[in-house]
């Protein structure tokens, strides 16, 4: 999929996080995690620069998003100035989260293409694809767009409304 695509997906996946965050009184912390999420939504296709590297390859993995979740997760803990250990705690987590979310978003947006995606690499070479669009789609890329707009919206209305 296109940026686009990935960026639907991103908001797609972190809206119920972001609604249940702001809800538990961390509108702030949540923002900041979708614009994080939505921002590396898109990294796995770092690999079109890359020698070497076979598009949707090493990029396009569990293990990418576990490494990614990590690297954030550990600037996090680096960056976060919080008065407890638990605060760190929650924030790292937190952090994680949303890495996982990105680069999980991503893999699964590409699955709907007929390419697909290999998950498991190295572990296994199997291809999963729902075979649903093709990637240069505008409306499987604008419609994908519109419905995490769409949950992110419907997530800003239940903040409002019950918090």
């Amino acid at each position: 999929m296109y940026q686009e695509g990935h960026y639907g997906g991103a908001l797609l996946a972190y809206a119920p996080v972001g609604t249940v965050v702001s809800l538990w009184g961390h509108a702030p912390v949540a923002i900041v995690g979708g614009l994080v999420c939505v921002g590396l939504s898109t990294l796995p296709d770092f690999d079109h620069r890359l020698p070497l590297i076979e598009h949707r390859g090493p990029t396009h993995t569990v293990l990418f998003a576990l490494l990614v979740s990590v690297g954030l997760a550990a600037l996090t803990a680096v960056l976060v100035d919080a008065s407890s250990a638990f605060a760190d705690t929650g924030y790292v987590t937190f952090a994680f989260l949303v890495g996982l979310l990105s680069i999980g978003s991503h893999l699964l947006v590409d699955a709907l293409t007929p390419m697909g995606v290999r998950p498991f690499w190295p572990l296994s070479r199997r291809r999963y694809s729902v075979d649903l669009t093709t990637a240069a789609n505008p409306l499987a890329n604008y419609g994908l767009f519109g419905l995490g707009i769409g949950a992110v919206l419907v997530g800003t209305l239940i903040v409002v409304t019950l918090g």
